[in-house]
């Protein structure tokens, strides 16, 4: 299984194709609808989630509510483009810069610079339109797709905000993973605790007000994996590998940890191995400091998985860069942005993570229908509990 996505922050829309999933899975285009306002919502986004409203129009692959096989094609409007149809237009127009909205100051921290000197735009826009952060809405889309696909077979993901602009959240214990997930759902920083977000909502509002921004870390959850999802046969058929990869490109990120990941440097190996036991249910971890990997594969334990996303780099304070045109030091373009985007990345890094597991599950289990893959599943359980 994989994807593909088009489309321009300020053009018509997105287009996103899902190739190689199954035949037979039964999808509520309401639940991935949901998936996409979340992304929109979350303390700290600019102007631009106020025009959007975010929806998929599904153009394939989909009939009566049932996946056929086929390619899966889903289309979401860009509401923002009525503003810059002239901009974005694809016939030749003439060369004026009003109309073209012309872009010749990188923005540090951007794609900006090193986009244009490689496929030699000198106007950045070429740029930054594809660049931008819009891109992920199409991957959220994709994800709530995934998640629809893993929960037929028991697997449910959960994300969260663990810090933002230096304030954390403590650990809080609930009675289900529905009860955790209202409270993030409730919460305008999603994060499960209360007391932090008052915190992290004042930094937030400390930053806009400097015309500056803020980042954070990220956690994931994926519950219900069964364990041997990856191999360790190839670097490149390690699951918790493709999962840093696919976390790793999602705008702004910079770090990503499995389990306790870099405080395990301040540890012993006694203190971070994750002791076997067997019972009724077969093999268990004891704890799970790992986060449910051994060997790039799943141990049947959560995977976890906390990720760094770094301040957004367009700043209304904006940082010195230099005119490609003139070469003379400038403030770099302005171009609107959130104070911070950390709630809302955290939904586009549950989503990638999505896709890749189902990803794995398709390739252990099979691509051709979703019945087959939940008997071919509920048998390897079986195998495995008695193993």
């Amino acid at each position: 299984m994989r994807y593909l996505t088009a489309g321009e922050s300020h053009g018509p829309g997105l287009t996103v194709i899902i190739e190689g999933a199954p035949a037979g899975l039964s999808i509520d285009i309401s639940q991935i609808n949901a998936e996409l306002k979340k992304r929109q919502s979350g303390y700290g986004r600019g102007r631009r989630m106020q025009i959007e409203s975010d929806q998929v129009e599904v153009r394939s692959g989909i009939r009566h509510g049932v996946t056929t096989g086929a390619p899966i094609t889903f289309w979401i409007e860009n509401k923002d483009h009525t503003h810059w149809k002239h901009v974005m237009q694809a016939e030749p127009i003439e060369s004026d810069i009003e109309v073209k909205r012309r872009v010749s100051r990188p923005r540090p921290g951007h794609a900006d610079l090193v986009g244009g000197m490689k496929y030699d735009h000198r106007d950045l826009r070429d740029v930054l339109e594809r660049s931008s952060a819009r891109e992920t809405a199409a991957r959220v889309a994709v994800g709530a797709f995934c998640k629809q696909l893993l929960q037929q077979i028991g697997v449910s993901l959960f994300s969260y905000v663990k810090v933002i602009g230096g304030e954390r959240a403590e650990s809080c214990t609930f009675d289900s993973l529905q009860e955790a997930q209202a409270v993030v759902d409730a919460s305008p920083v999603r994060t499960l605790d209360e007391e932090a977000a008052l915190r992290m909502m004042r930094r937030i509002d400390e930053a806009k007000a400097n015309g500056d921004s803020i980042g954070g870390i990220v956690c994931t959850e994926v519950h219900g994996v069964v364990p041997g999802l990856g191999s360790y046969v190839q670097y490149d058929r390690k699951l918790d590998a493709k999962i840093a990869q696919a976390v790793m490109s999602v705008n702004a990120f910079k770090g990503v940890e499995f389990g306790e990941g870099f405080e395990m440097a301040y540890r012993p190996g006694s203190e971070v191995m994750d002791p076997i036991a067997y019972g009724d249910d077969g093999y268990t971890r004891l704890s799970n400091h790992l986060g449910g990997f051994e060997g790039g594969m799943t141990t049947g334990m959560p995977i976890l998985c906390s990720a760094v996303m770094k301040p957004i780099p367009t700043l209304y304070k904006p940082l010195q860069s230099v005119d490609i045109d003139t070469k003379e030091a400038f403030l770099a373009q302005i171009e609107r942005s959130d104070s911070c985007a950390v709630p809302a990345a955290s939904l586009v890094v549950e989503a990638v993570i999505a896709f890749e597991v189902a990803k794995e599950v398709c390739e252990t289990f099979g691509h051709d229908t979703m019945e087959r893959i939940k008997h071919r599943v509920d048998e390897y359980r079986e195998e495995l509990r008695v193993w």
